[in-house]
């Protein structure tokens, strides 16, 4: 599982900050998370292929998490994409976007599927033989949704030594990789515990922006590896954070802490701070294992 930053600052874009956007690549899909201003341009910075982008998440329809989708749209289109593009994101998306390209008169020449959503409750939204990808409602100013990305388990992995050692014939392997017992070649059944390990550990990732601070999401995200949570504002600015619904970077740390995550992502940093080192300062007194989301930065979840 790996995440690239496209970008993780709000509202007004500048040269070196752009609004939020992200690619989760996970068991062979590729993920476009948000899509503010400027997002296919970082897309070409990161060397993302366009083609490989079948799915994109839209946690709200404020301006720095969707403007930038439009444009990715058209671009998909001038490039003669054929394969589909699901959209999920807010009820109102669909007539955002086909608005835009009916007064331009620019129909995609590929599948646009919209998945509109008005739920108050999670609810897996993706799902395949590989990875869920489940809402989680937040609290802000318009209708908001964060994502929870869970790998499922994968096969056993097969000990090799061990069933050439009982003599088991190669074209059972898949069989086995899936936990099944098997017979041999003296016809004796042999058990898969001897013949197997278990897969690695089952990876999550939870997307969180933007909310105000929101205990009841603790629960879901119980336990995931890695979080992202907005953090607006550092603890002095809390007021600021309280009137417009984002969160700080305190409160994005208690929540890392109450639900026991394994690891914190901070961003979507207002412009008016200088040194983001103070975010990761403030979270630390509450939870340890902080980092600081960058524009163009990877992390191998």
């Amino acid at each position: 599982m790996k995440l690239t930053i496209l970008g993780c600052h709000s509202a007004t874009p500048k040269v070196t900050a752009h609004p939020t956007a992200q690619v989760l690549e996970i068991k062979g899909h590729l993920f476009l998370i948000d899509c503010g201003e400027g997002t296919q341009v970082q897309l070409r910075r990161t060397k993302v292929k366009f083609s490989r982008i079948r799915h994109i998440f839209i946690s709200h329809l404020h301006g720095d998490h969707f403007f930038g989708l439009i444009g990715l749209i058209s671009t998909f289109r001038l490039l003669g994409r054929e394969a589909n593009l699901h959209i999920y994101g807010p009820k109102g998306i669909k007539e955002a976007i086909t608005l835009q390209l009916k007064l331009g008169n620019s129909w995609t020449n590929y599948p646009l599927l919209f998945h509109e959503l008005d739920g108050n409750e999670p609810e897996i939204i993706f799902e395949d033989e590989k990875v869920s990808v489940e809402t989680i409602p937040l609290k802000h100013r318009v209708y908001t949704n964060g994502f929870l990305f869970r790998e499922k388990p994968g096969e056993r992995k097969l000990i090799l030594k061990a069933a050439q050692k009982v003599k088991i014939d190669k074209s059972l392997f898949s069989k086995i990789k899936q936990g099944f017992d098997v017979e041999n070649e003296a016809g004796e059944i042999i058990s898969n515990a001897i013949l197997t390990k278990d897969p690695d550990p089952s990876k999550s990732y939870a997307y969180c922006s933007d909310t105000s601070y929101y205990p009841k999401i603790v629960k879901q995200i119980e336990g995931v590896d890695v979080l992202y949570h907005e953090s607006t504002f550092l603890d002095h600015h809390h007021e600021l954070a309280e009137k417009t619904k984002h969160s700080t970077s305190k409160e994005a740390a208690t929540i890392a802490k109450k639900a026991q995550v394994g690891r914190l992502i901070l961003g979507h940093y207002s412009g008016r701070y200088g040194d983001l080192e103070d975010f990761r300062k403030e979270a630390k007194e509450i939870f340890e294992n902080v980092e600081l989301a960058e524009d163009g930065k990877t992390f191998e979840l």
